[in-house]
């Protein structure tokens, strides 16, 4: 048999490779158009905080009521959150209160049109112009005689000093009012705002310190010791201010822009575990550092509190320090122990834990004016200069009632993050 072999002409071979080439180009073409998605590895990592705040990544810590003892209580897990670094400050403070002046003179006494946006409709409500105002701000400090004469109202003579009438500067804010299982109400509030300036005389009668109700609260060389002499109350209304404010300083944040965030005081097992300074209960890093070594090999105290009776200044202050004495924790805080005791959310409830959670537990109550003062208690944490080691435990409850100040309660800020996966979610090769 004669096997004929076909012969293909060049040209079809040709063709063959130029099909070829065109779909390889159209293939091309095509992922320019869309292209297969990648997913990243994850390799853990921090959210960067607000300016003032460190980022406190999620967590578990021992909680305890009043009635457990010392190896008793539930676990509880929190999620990420942002936390002041430092108590508030008086500086920080005195902000609120001239923002708060500013606007009250603005709106209730000038009326000059120059410090309000055109909105060019008739009767909206009339918008500050923050950004003219900040000009001239503190308003109610001006030395122009008309503008003073105008916000006469506004103000009172202490001695020589011109200041600011207590009773007429008040802010209002609206909030979500909760009363233990009772459904959910938003409301409107308003709250004097100056803190009580006497409260050092008030808080020890029988002891000379009237130098320091003159001067802790305006001095320029107390600008950042903790603000005293707020309520919880007050210390809740300037949590509402400066969450608006600093809401505005986030758009600058590439990793925070576009979020809605809200600030807070700190529920008390936030600011357990932030004080900890640790992640899980059972991790047996030091909680705090009550002593540094000093010169000569001898330990100097690095808390501020009280070491016994009539012994107040071994730690370097017979009162209170600056915000950013001695060192922070392991998360980048300052003096959650010792300095001031702190206010947080919390309403106090021996008991607490029979009634909260166990994933970020917060025990509400918002107390109406008519109630008893035991629905008024809120949790105080951390001990202060003027108390004993035994206070300045991580787990140790204290409380006061919402409407009292005290020389030895300041507060810190706290706001929401999303939590960023910790390095146990890190992405693992098999």
């Amino acid at each position: 048999m004669i096997k004929i072999r076909k012969h293909y002409p060049t040209f079809t071979f040709g063709l063959f490779i130029l099909a070829v080439l065109v779909s390889m180009q159209a293939c091309k073409s095509s992922s320019s158009i869309y292209k297969a998605p990648k997913v990243a590895a994850f390799r853990a990592g921090e959210m960067p905080a607000p300016p003032g705040m460190v980022y406190v990544p999620s967590g578990t810590i021992l909680f305890k009521s009043s009635l457990d003892t010392a190896d008793t209580g539930k676990n509880v897990s929190l999620s990420a959150f942002f936390i002041d670094e430092t108590e508030v400050t008086n500086k920080q403070y005195r902000e609120f209160i001239n923002w708060v002046a500013d606007s009250i003179a603005v709106t209730d006494y000038l009326q000059d049109d120059q410090y309000f946006l055109e909105t060019g409709e008739q009767g909206t409500e009339r918008r500050i112009n923050w950004k003219k105002v900040k000009k001239a701000s503190p308003i109610w400090k001006s030395d122009d005689p008309t503008i003073r004469e105008r916000l006469a109202p506004m103000l009172e003579m202490r001695g020589s000093q011109r200041t600011l009438n207590p009773e007429v500067l008040r802010y209002r804010f609206s909030y979500q009012k909760t009363k233990g299982n009772i459904k959910k109400v938003y409301v409107t509030d308003t709250v004097p705002v100056m803190p009580v300036e006497e409260i050092w005389s008030s808080d020890f009668p029988n002891a000379q310190l009237a130098s320091l109700d003159v001067n802790y609260f305006t001095h320029q060389s107390f600008d950042y010791y903790p603000v005293v002499g707020v309520t919880w109350r007050q210390a809740r209304a300037f949590t509402d201010w400066r969450g608006k404010e600093i809401m505005a300083t986030l758009m600058k944040n590439s990793y925070l822009s576009g979020y809605q965030l809200t600030l807070s005081l700190p529920t008390e097992a936030q600011w357990q575990y932030a004080a900890e300074g640790k992640l899980d209960p059972r991790d047996t890093s030091s909680t705090k550092r009550m002593t540094i070594d000093g010169s000569e090999g001898k330990e100097k105290l690095a808390v501020n509190f009280k070491q016994g009776d009539g012994t107040y200044s071994r730690d370097g202050a017979t009162f209170t320090l600056p915000v950013k004495s001695y060192t922070p924790n392991a998360f980048g805080i300052y003096n959650m122990a010792g300095n001031v005791s702190e206010w947080t959310l919390d309403a106090f409830s021996p008991s607490a834990m029979v009634f909260v959670n166990d994933l970020n537990p917060a025990l509400l109550y918002d107390a109406d004016e008519k109630d008893a003062d035991a629905l008024k208690r809120k949790v105080v944490r951390g001990g202060s200069w003027k108390d004993n080691g035994e206070q300045l435990n991580t787990d140790t409850r204290n409380y006061s009632v919402d409407y009292e100040p005290h020389s030895y309660i300041g507060f810190r800020c706290v706001m929401s993050a999303f939590e960023m996966p910790t390095i146990q979610s890190k992405t693992r090769k098999f």
